[in-house]
């Protein structure tokens, strides 16, 4: 009851015209959701494929072999140097990751395929159509502080007085596009050395960087929320990947 008392209260503020009072969440359009369950149906995929894998790979180690890597492939298991009763129970799972393999590799293809032409080096086809899909639609956002924000790669902060404190990132919003952004930034300070963000990190993602571990997650977290404010200026026509350093 308290709750709801609550919630009401906030509810009748905000009408009133307290903007502050209540948050406004964007639900998306069935198109969208539709269009999403692609590529998170390869993920859930992807996800099944390493879970079964690994349980062959704890079979083989609980029985004193060592383990194989990708055992179920199809050249790899004909080889596979087993006891014939092992064997026959991996045989039980490897069609299963066949079979997943397969559909992994049709999605992949299919979310590849709807990829826009002209992709800068590093951002990937594939990456590219779920950072597109997750986000839904680039145009709802008025300025960067809202992409950063909805990406959850954002320091929270605890303020009083004179006293500002910020502590790690809030991981708010979309977990699979926050996923998607550190991968693809990982990518980029490999292919795309000139990217003004990963020049600007350079120093402590570089190869070979005297940085702790700490600080290369903070330095690419930089980097993922600068690419996604960066994405959103490109798909609403602000800039070009030229004007970013990015290249094909």
């Amino acid at each position: 009851m308290r709750d709801a008392k609550a919630l009401c209260l906030k509810l009748d503020r905000y009408v009133e015209g307290n903007q502050d009072a209540l948050a406004l969440v964007r639900v998306p359009t069935p198109e969208e959701e539709q269009l999403r369950a692609v590529h998170r149906q390869r993920e859930q995929l992807v996800r099944t494929r390493k879970q079964m894998e690994a349980q062959g790979r704890s079979l083989m180690v609980n029985h004193g072999v060592e383990p194989i890597s990708k055992w179920w492939k199809a050249r790899t298991f004909a080889r596979l140097e087993v006891p014939a009763w092992l064997k026959t129970l991996l045989a039980n799972t490897q069609p299963l990751l066949l079979a997943l393999e397969a559909q992994i590799r049709a999605l992949t293809l299919q979310l590849e395929a709807s990829a826009a032409p002209g992709q800068p080096r590093g951002l990937g086809a594939l990456s590219s159509v779920v950072l597109d899909r997750e986000v839904g639609d680039w145009h709802r956002f008025k300025n960067r502080r809202q992409v950063g924000s909805y990406t959850g790669l954002c320091p929270g902060e605890y303020s009083s007085g004179q006293t500002r404190r910020q502590s790690c990132v809030t991981k708010h919003g979309n977990p699979r596009l926050r996923a998607a952004l550190v991968e693809t930034a990982w990518r980029l300070v490999r292919f795309q050395p000139q990217y003004r963000a990963v020049k600007k990190w350079r120093h402590l993602l570089a190869k070979g960087a005297l940085a702790t571990g700490a600080a290369r997650k903070k330095a690419i977290v930089a980097v993922a929320r600068q690419l996604a404010i960066d994405l959103w200026r490109l798909r609403t026509g602000q800039l070009q990947p030229a004007d970013l350093g990015l290249h094909r």
